[in-house]
C-alpha cells in the first residue's frame, strides 16, 4: 500500500465527514422549519377560534331576545378593565339575560408548557365554575372609547355606561416552540361596536 493510497483514503474520509456534517445540518434545519411552520399554523388556528367566539359574543353585548328584560343598554357592561370585561347578553338567544365574563389568567397557572408567556383564557357564563382554556394567548388587552371617540384612561372604567366602542388586541403564541422560539399571531379589532350599546 503506497503513500498515495493512504492520501486517497484520508481524503475520502475528510470528504465523507464533510458530507455527513452537511447532511446533519440540513436535517436539523428541515426539522426546525417544520416545527416553526406547524407552530405558526397552530397559533393562527387558535387565534381564529378565539376571534370568532369573541366577535360573536362582543357584538351581542346588551342584546336580549326579549328587550323588556334588558331595557337600558347603558347598564349592560358591568365591569371593564384592560384585560377583563363582564357584560350582560342573551347568550343562548332564549330571551333570558346572562352575565358573561372574559379574562386571562396569570402566567403561573401554566407551568406544564415550555412557553413562559402563555396563559389560560376564561369565558365564564353566569355562575359557572371558571375553566381556563390554553390556546396560547399571551396578550388580551382591551381599550375603551366614549361617545366622543376619546380613550377612557381610568381603569377599571369608573362608569362602564360611558363605553360605546372598544379595541381588542390579542396575541397567540405556540405553546411548545422549538429551541425556545415561539411562533406568534396577532389580531386587533379597532373600534368594535356592539349595536345595542348605541340604542340609548
Amino acid at each position: 500500500m503506497g503513500f498515495s493510497t493512504i492520501l486517497d483514503i484520508l481524503g475520502s474520509i475528510v470528504v465523507g465527514g464533510l458530507l455527513l456534517l452537511m447532511l446533519f445540518r440540513t436535517n436539523d434545519s428541515v426539522a426546525e422549519n417544520n416545527y416553526q411552520f406547524r407552530g405558526e399554523l397552530i397559533a393562527q388556528q387558535n387565534l381564529k377560534t378565539v376571534v370568532s367566539i369573541l366577535e360573536h359574543d362582543f357584538r351581542k353585548i346588551a342584546y336580549c331576545k326579549d328587550p323588556v328584560k334588558l331595557p337600558d343598554p347603558s347598564k349592560a357592561i358591568l365591569f371593564a378593565d384592560s384585560s377583563q370585561i363582564r357584560f350582560l347578553t342573551d347568550e343562548n338567544n332564549d330571551g333570558n339575560v346572562d352575565t358573561m365574563d372574559y379574562y386571562i389568567g396569570s402566567t403561573s397557572e401554566l407551568p406544564s408548557t415550555p412557553n413562559p408567556n402563555d396563559r389560560f383564557f376564561y369565558r365564564v357564563v353566569n355562575n359557572e365554575i371558571p375553566k381556563g382554556v390554553n390556546l396560547g394567548i399571551t396578550r388580551f388587552k382591551l381599550i375603551y372609547f366614549n361617545a366622543s371617540g376619546d380613550t377612557i384612561k381610568n381603569l377599571p372604567v369608573p362608569i362602564p355606561g360611558a363605553i360605546t366602542t372598544m379595541q381588542i388586541d390579542i396575541v397567540v403564541e405556540d405553546v411548545w416552540g422549538y429551541n425556545k422560539k415561539y411562533s406568534s399571531a396577532f389580531w386587533q379589532q379597532l373600534r368594535l361596536a356592539a349595536r345595542n350599546l348605541n340604542n340609548r
